[in-house]
């Protein structure tokens, strides 16, 4: 198939696979119908996902696959607990990570490992609409200009993943629909693929000899620069969510990296078992400045607070958001 007649396809099938499921997940409901404005269907991210796993060239789209199916038991089954640290779809989002990591490692090296942690900054990007995507969108532009300026064959898929997002960003970015964790997820292995095939051609050209090392730090500085965009494209809210709901007063910059890189269920999991029920109080001006406020936040310590002020705030849901 040409390269040109692919990318049409994959706009003009998520666009119309985006709609089929929009119609049908409203119709379905249960988990996959969230009863807030007004009634938004979930999981449409299933369209993308599809038209990723049919495009993308073998193995790529049995890393999507793989992360795309696990992230979507957890769409199906919900918030349901299974035991006092973590949810069931969450269980299922950790295995999928893993596999990617795995599998990833024996197509293209340690940064798989990268590729599979991109999950967890667009799944915060998700908490607020339309931000997954246009982060996205702005890491594939950049990822095809790289591509295309080292003449790599590779430069096709930024822009296939690009027009799959466009044919999907209208409706999410309006609010009307969510993506749901099949979506970010997908996106969020798709773009890291990308990144490490940016990763792979700087490294080529400027350090063979050390190419796994360099490649590694690269897509590093990439993995970093994509939490940046998404902190940067979220700085209103996450301001709003630090201040309200974590209590981290004037909250910097880097408290919104920090967000990004570890907040939601897998970061706090992790501070669970770290800190266990102790609360750092940080003082000096440059750990504030790099966000060490919200990396040691124990969501165990202040857990009553929180909910106290969740409770006082009944009109907006746990990331400020009406």
């Amino acid at each position: 198939m040409k390269i040109y007649l692919m990318w049409i396809i994959a706009f003009l099938l998520t666009l119309v696979l985006t709609i089929v499921f929009t119609v049908l997940f409203s119709k379905i409901k249960g988990n996959l119908f969230e009863d807030i404005r007004g009634g938004i269907p979930r999981g449409v991210g299933i369209a993308p996902f599809i038209v990723m796993v049919l495009l993308f060239p073998a193995p790529f789209n049995y890393l999507i696959a793989i992360i795309g199916i696990t992230a979507f038991i957890d769409d199906i089954i919900g918030r349901k607990r299974l035991g006092s640290y973590m949810e069931v779809g969450q269980f299922f989002r950790g295995i999928g990570i893993l596999i990617v990591m795995i599998v990833g490692y024996n197509i293209m090296g340690p940064v798989a490992i990268l590729v599979a942690l991109m999950v967890q900054i667009t799944n915060i990007a998700d908490m607020q609409p339309g931000t997954a995507c246009f982060s996205v969108i702005i890491m594939s532009v950049i990822s095809f200009t790289i591509l295309a300026i080292v003449h790599s064959p590779s430069y096709y898929l930024p822009v296939l993943l690009l027009l799959i997002c466009l044919g999907y960003v209208s409706q999410d970015y309006s609010g009307y629909i969510m993506m749901g964790e099949i979506g970010n997820h997908s996106f969020g292995v798709a773009l890291g693929i990308c990144l490490a095939l940016v990763s792979a051609s700087i490294a080529k050209y400027i350090a063979p000899s050390s190419f796994y090392v360099v490649e590694f730090i690269i897509m590093l500085i990439l993995f970093l620069i994509t939490a940046i965009v998404i902190a940067k494209l979220r700085e209103t809210t996450l301001e709003y969510y630090l201040e309200t709901y974590l209590h981290i007063e004037n909250p910097t910059f880097g408290d919104y990296v920090m967000d990004v890189l570890t907040g939601g269920g897998l970061g706090d999991l992790l501070r669970r078992i770290f800190l266990g029920t102790e609360q750092y109080d940080i003082n000096n001006s440059f750990l504030i400045s790099l966000g060490v406020r919200r990396l040691v936040y124990n969501p165990i310590k202040t857990n009553d607070s929180k909910k106290e002020t969740l409770d006082r705030n009944t009109s907006f849901d746990e990331e400020g958001f009406i």
